[in-house]
């Protein structure tokens, strides 16, 4: 594989660039490579780091700290604070049963006197799970897909469970309640206000952006799988710069095509991938960061007031402290109401860095492993995509945190910006 690097910027040691593409060539011990790895640090007023190793297109072009990725689960954190603006604005209320606003009542089949809320459904506390599947097609509404099996063991408030599922409700919600369609939607509240060439499922960025796109990879021949040697196989993106003819997940049994145009905002919000359709690059994401760490504001730009985003950092679940919950492998010990939050607690499994009381979210999907997250503490921000890894990161024996071996290494490396050679 070919190795291109680009620096944008790198106000710290310049060692540290040769850390970071080796990590991609794959000589260390965390990875037997990566197909790209794109990284950014940034403080309250600016990026003082921003690299990128590997390739965006294998045999093609470089991946670059401006190159627009589907990003995972970090998606959820910018839908939070699409949702907290909407709170703000009086138009949804965190604490009220969403069935009015969906307009059906949507219960715990054997918890039926509780109400879902919007703070629940941000925090993974509402009792829905992934089940039988998260993400359902253009012809389907919301409320017919949910059966039995996408509830959990807990009532909504009483167990913590990551679920993808959470989000497209959130999303549905937030359609009923504007009526306009979700992409458009945290285009208008969060992306556009933000000057940022990004959308769900590329809906809302620019044909330029489409262009650029990161390919996401795994080594393997069949998809979905890791095997030594193995070429490149793209799982995601792969679009030869040409804008995808159906950006939602469409039932080709049902004949009805792709046509946007005929869905009711609120039907099924599931298929904009609220849950983790995002595309955006790196540098997209540390703007992202500084307005959280900003407090809501950002180069001019207030999307959200100072005690929302306190509000929205607030612990909803720890583990171990009364609620039960699902750890996601050890690396989620805490969630707020949007952001996951890193416990802090020395020894835990959470900690790729020691001490690292951080927020943000993780990414992992298709080959990629992402973080934006916010270290108060230092003030600053720290985001990475790994774009696609040679081998299954997890199945990489390591004594630090329930991350994997190569993600603990880029987050550390990332973390000691600065400290040995100030800018």
């Amino acid at each position: 594989m070919k190795v291109a690097t680009l620096l944008l910027l790198f106000l710290a040691a310049p060692a540290a660039a040769t850390d970071l593409a080796e990590i991609v060539a794959g000589q260390t011990p965390a990875t037997a490579g990566l197909s790209g790895l794109a990284a950014v640090v940034a403080d309250r007023e600016r990026v003082v780091r921003a690299e990128a190793h590997g390739e965006a297109e294998i045999g093609g072009r470089a991946l670059r700290p401006d190159t627009p990725m589907r990003v995972a689960s970090i998606s959820k954190l910018v839908v939070a604070i699409g949702a907290w603006r909407l709170v703000e604005a009086g138009t949804l209320d965190l604490d009220a049963d969403v069935s009015a606003v969906l307009g059906w009542r949507l219960r715990h089949p054997r918890f039926a006197d509780r109400p879902v809320t919007l703070r629940q459904l941000l925090s993974h506390s509402s009792g829905i799970v992934d089940g039988p599947g998260y993400a359902f097609p253009l012809e389907a509404t919301l409320r017919d897909p949910l059966v039995p099996a996408h509830w959990g063991p807990g009532a909504p408030g009483q167990r913590f469970e990551y679920a993808n599922l959470n989000y497209g409700v959130i999303a549905s919600v937030m359609e009923a309640a504007t009526g306009e369609r979700f992409d458009r939607l945290m285009t208008r509240l969060v992306l556009a206000p933000l000057g940022l060439d990004a959308g769900y499922n590329w809906q809302g960025a620019s044909d330029a952006a489409v262009a650029q796109a990161a390919v996401l990879y795994r080594r393997g021949r069949t998809p979905g799988g890791w095997e030594a040697g193995a070429p490149w196989l793209a799982q995601v993106d792969d679009m030869k710069g040409v804008r995808p003819a159906c950006p939602v997940r469409s039932d080709a049994r049902s004949g009805a095509g792709c046509d946007l145009a005929a869905y009711r905002p609120g039907a099924n919000g599931t298929i904009f991938s609220p849950q983790g359709g995002l595309r955006i690059s790196v540098l997209g994401l540390a703007k992202i960061g500084r307005l959280l760490l900003r407090g809501g504001e950002v180069d001019g730009v207030r999307l959200l007031e100072p005690g929302t985003v306190a509000a929205m950092k607030a612990p909803v679940w720890r583990e171990g402290q009364g609620v039960p919950g699902d750890t996601y492998k050890g690396q989620m010990l805490c969630y707020a109401a949007g952001p996951q939050c890193l416990s802090g607690r020395a020894g835990a499994t959470d900690q790729p860095v020691a001490g690292a009381h951080w927020w943000g979210h993780l990414g992992e999907a298709y080959g990629l492993l992402a973080g934006l997250w916010i270290d108060e503490a230092k003030g600053r921000v720290i985001v990475y995509a790994l774009t696609g890894s040679a081998e299954d990161p997890f199945s990489v024996a390591h004594d630090g945190s329930s991350f994997s071996a190569v993600e603990d290494m880029v987050m550390q490396e990332l973390a000691s910006t600065g400290e040995d050679n100030e800018p």
